[in-house]
């Protein structure tokens, strides 16, 4: 990649965390689903591929990272997170916060470490697919070096 690349690259290069790149061809409209488009354009099952999603848990900003294939169930990330109740946060509260936009926002390299947990899923596959911190990148690494490097919790927050 060339230039200085994305907070989520640059953030993994520090940690000397290996990872692999994947570009595709974003619609950018907005669609369905980000994270679906992901995997199909880049041919990977999508449960290897996770979407980082920003939710407020008794008022703090706390990040799910789930499969594209489910939702995050709410309730059950509140429990992760050590709280009562969970909603989704304001979309602009999430892009302001993080550094990155809807569709793009990477667990890796936000603006502000948030208290991030990391379906448990993740770890039944050598590599996990996550957005490089922008729409049409993805970055390819361990699940154990992902858990490291967002010093996430793990835990059943995926539902369907």
């Amino acid at each position: 990649m060339s230039g200085k690349g994305t907070p989520a690259t640059v953030a993994a290069g520090r940690a000397k965390i290996g990872f692999t790149l994947h570009p595709y061809e974003a619609s950018g409209d907005g669609g369905a689903s980000y994270g679906e488009e992901a995997a199909d354009a880049l041919g990977v099952e999508r449960g290897r591929v996770f979407k980082t999603l920003v939710a407020e848990v008794d008022g703090a900003l706390t990040v799910g990272v789930v499969p594209v294939s489910a939702s995050l169930d709410l309730k059950a990330l509140a429990a992760a997170a050590g709280g009562k109740k969970a909603t989704m946060a304001d979309p602009k509260a999430a892009e302001r916060t993080t550094g990155y936009v809807r569709g793009g926002i990477s667990p890796l390299g936000q603006r502000k470490r948030l208290p991030t947990v990391i379906d448990a899923s993740a770890t039944t596959h050598a590599t996990v697919y996550v957005s490089a911190g922008r729409r049409g990148l993805q970055m390819e690494l361990s699940p154990a070096d992902l858990i490291h490097l967002t010093g996430a919790t793990t835990g059943p927050i995926a539902a369907g």
